[in-house]
């Protein structure tokens, strides 16, 4: 399904209330779905790194051909997932990540 306008979907982050930008929708919806597939519902949940690593088994090949701009991805993904509730983060050093 080849289009020549990417659709956009609108991200916010947690960390900058009332910012928003727009992304790649399937960009996005395969990263999320990668991370909601790697993180656990309890605590203490994974780290960062830990949740990067998993997710790259989960990501399409064709939209992240040996998972480049994965990192990228994978942390606006999650400051989205926490600012819309879906993710939490664990009040732990280094940070951990769980399903909210």
């Amino acid at each position: 399904m080849a289009t020549t306008k990417t659709e956009k979907i609108v991200v916010e982050n947690v960390n900058h209330p009332g910012q928003s930008q727009r992304v790649d929708r399937h960009m996005y919806e395969a990263m999320k779905q990668a991370i909601l597939h790697v993180l656990p519902k309890a605590s203490p949940g994974l780290t960062v790194a830990e949740v990067q690593h998993g997710v790259l088994a989960h990501l399409p090949e064709d939209l992240f051909p040996g998972g480049a701009k994965a990192g990228w991805w994978m942390k606006a993904v999650q400051l989205d997932l926490e600012a819309k509730g879906i993710v939490a983060r664990e009040t732990t050093k280094p940070l951990r990540l769980r399903k909210a």
